[in-house]
């Protein structure tokens, strides 16, 4: 099984001008999505982010230092809405459940980068 990080990326306003009808469908899709992934694999974690406005972004600043600013790390016509921490058999299988998610959706499937030595605290 490999570990991937699936998000889901929308633009701006989509969800608050969706129908009940439309809210409904994507609920549907992501079930589907995650009936998929109870099959074929294992769902570790899932979450949906607020509005990209929302967020703060620490950066890099002068030696030590960090830079603190309001906003998201770059400016994006489409915003990432949520995502889902997996582990599925292979990639192949982890665009078979991306395709589930509503097609208005962008998704993008990043496997999660193991890195020898390296355990967390």
């Amino acid at each position: 099984m490999k570990r991937y990080v699936v998000m889901v990326a929308y633009a701006p306003g989509d969800w608050e001008s969706a129908s009940p009808e439309q809210r409904q469908e994507y609920f549907d899709a992501h079930h589907a999505f995650e009936r998929y992934v109870d099959e074929h694999g294992v769902r570790l974690a899932s979450g949906a982010l607020c509005g990209a406005d929302t967020a703060t972004t620490v950066g890099p600043g002068h030696g030590d230092e960090r830079v603190v600013t309001d906003g998201p790390f770059v400016e994006l016509a489409e915003q990432i809405g949520g995502y889902y921490d997996v582990r599925l058999p292979d990639l192949d299988r982890a665009i078979a459940a991306a395709r589930l998610l509503p097609a208005t959706y962008t998704v993008e499937i990043r496997p999660v980068l193991v890195i020898e030595g390296y355990e967390s605290a």
